[in-house]
């Protein structure tokens, strides 16, 4: 059907449109399943002018949240693990794997090259979880180039089904604070592989704490947004070098809201960049990479609005 539409094939928007599932509405048209934060800001203009001689496909209207997303399977809290993710995403990705120098990485290019990219730091599941995938990809499809490098360099991952008793002692050996060498492979890959000239870094959990560091160290990444993470040992975390937005749920068992009044306090005495600490009420820790149909009617606004509040953050100051 793709093959019917007036798009020049393997262009960008051929692309696009080709990774998205075909659906059928409730009145029986055929539609592409695409969420708001591929097409609000890039793509929607052109995929009107695509579809408005093909009444088989409906583009949903712009609106304010995001559009539901089919297949998505994110975290939930039954398990001890604060990032416990249950059943994996069932997600092809739109990207490629690569080899940077001594790691491996998950590459998506942007429909729009416009010299800018995103470091995705994954959390304790790995480089290979289709949900950090999914997410790279959403970001990629707002402007951005993206990679999700394997900050463990081919160590396992964290598996749920791994000994909960173990994971204290297995986490020791996965320090988000030591990454500077593959946080260089990277920037050297896509300064010179991908054209970046504006970079900048997304981080879940273990990776929200990696995000946190590299904001501190790294004065050539121009914009960071730690999700779920903190660092809480160190002074020297509060001197940011540029803007970083920090994402929390209010009922994160693992960063409880005092560490985030902390946090709080020792920006405002010490950062000398733009910052912006946000709170989502009721939620827990993985509420941003939940999917919304399993979710309470409730909870569904507190999603949108993260996912909204992550992209706006990159285009604002990358």
């Amino acid at each position: 059907m793709l093959s019917s539409l007036p798009l020049q094939p393997c262009s960008s928007a051929w692309w696009t449109l080709f990774c998205f599932p075909l659906m059928f509405s409730a009145h029986g048209k055929a539609c592409l399943d695409l969420p708001s934060t591929f097409c609000s800001l890039h793509l929607l203009p052109s995929l009107a002018k695509v579809f408005k001689d093909f009444p088989m496909f409906i583009l949903p209207e712009l609106s304010p949240s995001l559009w539901p997303i089919s297949g998505l399977s994110m975290a939930n809290e039954a398990h001890p693990c604060p990032c416990d993710i249950g059943h994996r995403l069932e997600y092809g990705g739109m990207g490629h794997e690569v080899q940077v120098e001594h790691i491996q990485a998950y590459v998506t290019r942007s429909p729009v090259d416009a010299g800018k990219a995103v470091i995705v730091i994954q959390d304790i599941f790995g480089w290979q979880l289709p949900n950090t995938r999914y997410m790279a990809d959403m970001i990629a499809g707002n402007g951005y180039t993206t990679i999700v490098p394997d900050f463990f360099v081919g160590q396992p991952p964290w598996r749920p089904s791994d000994d909960w008793s173990t994971f204290p002692e297995w986490l020791k050996t996965k320090n988000a604070r030591k990454i500077n060498r593959e946080i260089d492979a990277v920037l050297r890959y896509l300064k010179q592989q991908c054209n970046a000239q504006k970079i900048g870094v997304v981080g879940f959990c273990w990776g929200g704490i990696a995000v946190h560091h590299v904001m501190t160290t790294y004065p050539e990444l121009k914009a960071g947004v730690s999700v779920y993470g903190i660092v809480k040992d160190s002074e020297d975390v509060y001197s940011l070098k540029n803007p970083t937005l920090f994402i929390f749920a209010e009922n994160d068992t693992v960063i409880p809201l005092e560490q985030v009044s902390v946090l709080t306090q020792k920006l405002k005495e010490h950062c000398k960049v733009e910052y912006q600490i946000k709170t989502f009420s009721g939620q827990t820790h993985g509420f941003v990479h939940r999917k919304k149909e399993d979710c309470s009617p409730a909870d569904k606004p507190y999603i949108d609005e993260a996912r909204r509040n992550l992209i706006e953050w990159l285009n604002k100051y990358i």
